[in-house]
């Protein structure tokens, strides 16, 4: 995930234990040759021949790596009235957020309509305000050339983005041209950060959901607000977050945390992708959706959650730990979560549920803050003051977080509970 400049093409991954090169590449998915492959196929027609295979309703070719098996159905009855609630909301969205937004988080807790989840995030991010801001702004990116030492690098990537979903099965097709628009455009929009391999797969499932323009201002939100710093140079904010999940793990579950530092396992070898990809290569297709519904809603909270919720179910036992005997072992046990955990109904439910409120993740924010401007001198890239909401709406307790590892308290008096 390295900053790839694109002059000598891509290099090799960096070992493990080392963070160098982390901003050069994701490691190739499991059915990166087969990708290959299939991203030949030369136009969407094409492609659509080949999708007579069957596609799921993720848009997923049936039996490939996306694709989901049997799924638990929301009841029609219940998906209209879903629906009915967040038309609502999205056409009041400005009263449901300055007076309702506890209800809002609730809803996003159980599930945003997936005829409503693009629109719905796009509100949510503050993508909607940012590109109302903004006219003619993706246009005139999008129409620009281009720095030529990204340009490479993003064509590169493209096939490897979810090969396997419709939109992106075909080299060249739709969808791989309309996230190489997106991809530079960020560079140009930012030409200090430039083009960060971890945001190509973030970028894809906006596309999935909105179009590009949409899709650019969601990015620009989730780079800047939700994430800030993570796609930096010097990968900094990663960094800090790794420590401050490990430090969270203590409570959550000492026997896994026990077992990391036995093992002298660092954060960013198990977490890195996790976060900076914010689970899109790491989960089922319905956990994923679910997982980005509450991140739009609560911020950088839920990432942190949802690696916590992994990394107990995954090494919080003995019995677990005993396929686990050196470093090479758990890094294996990670990266090969069992299904069970990462099931959609069971996750969100740990997820909710997990004891660690807003308030611990920011105090131990602040503990790592000093810890590493104590030892660095300087504080991390993308530790900034909190801000306003990305929407623009200036109101205490529903914000994304404005810092990696930091999400803001609820307000007075209220539970950071699930509930109706």
């Amino acid at each position: 995930m390295a900053k790839s400049r694109g002059e000598n093409g891509p290099r090799a991954p960096a070992a493990e234990g080392s963070l160098s090169g982390t901003r050069e590449s994701l490691a190739p998915g499991p059915d990166a040759a087969a990708a290959d492959e299939l991203s030949s196929l030369g136009s969407d027609s094409e492609a659509n021949g080949f999708a007579e295979r069957r596609i799921d309703k993720f848009g997923f070719i049936v039996g490939s790596q996306g694709a989901e098996g049997a799924l638990e159905e929301v009841p029609l009855e219940v998906l209209r009235q879903r629906e009915s609630k967040w038309l609502d909301m999205l056409n009041n969205w400005d009263k449901w957020m300055a007076k309702k937004h506890k209800k809002i988080r609730l809803r996003c807790q159980k599930g945003i309509p997936p005829s409503l989840r693009g629109r719905a995030w796009q509100y949510l991010s503050g993508g909607k305000v940012k590109l109302q801001q903004n006219p003619g702004k993706f246009d005139e990116l999008d129409m620009s050339p281009g720095d030529p030492k990204w340009l490479d690098v993003i064509e590169r990537d493209l096939h490897r983005q979810f090969p396997f979903h419709e939109m992106f099965v075909s080299r060249g097709g739709h969808g791989q041209q309309d996230l190489f628009r997106v991809l530079k455009a960020y560079t140009l929009y930012r030409p200090e950060e430039g083009y960060c391999q971890a945001q190509a797969p973030i970028a894809a499932v906006l596309l999935m959901h909105m179009p590009a323009e949409q899709a650019f201002w969601c990015l620009v939100q989730i780079c800047e607000k939700y994430l800030p710093g993570y796609y930096s140079e010097k990968l900094e904010a990663i960094q800090l977050d790794g420590e401050i999940l490990f430090s969270l793990l203590q409570k959550v579950s000492p026997v896994a945390h026990k077992h990391l530092s036995r093992q002298k396992i660092d954060p960013l070898l198990y977490m890195t992708e996790w976060f900076m990809c914010a689970f899109a290569r790491t989960l089922p297709w319905s956990s994923v959706l679910r997982v980005w519904d509450m991140f739009f809603c609560e911020g950088v909270k839920i990432i942190f959650r949802v690696g916590l919720v992994l990394l107990k179910h995954a090494l919080g036992s003995p019995e677990k730990l005993k396929a686990c005997q050196g470093q090479y072992e758990t890094i294996e046990q990670l990266r090969s979560l069992s299904p069970k955990i990462m099931q959609e109904a069971f996750l969100v439910q740990e997820v909710v549920e997990l004891p660690v409120t807003e308030r611990q993740i920011e105090r131990e924010h602040l503990i790592q803050l000093r810890r590493w401007q104590e030892t660095r001198g300087c504080a991390p890239e993308g530790s900034s003051p909190p801000g306003p909401s990305p929407a623009g709406l200036s109101y205490p307790g529903f914000s994304p977080s404005p810092l990696p590892g930091f999400s803001p308290p609820p307000l007075p008096g209220e539970p950071d509970v699930p509930g109706e």
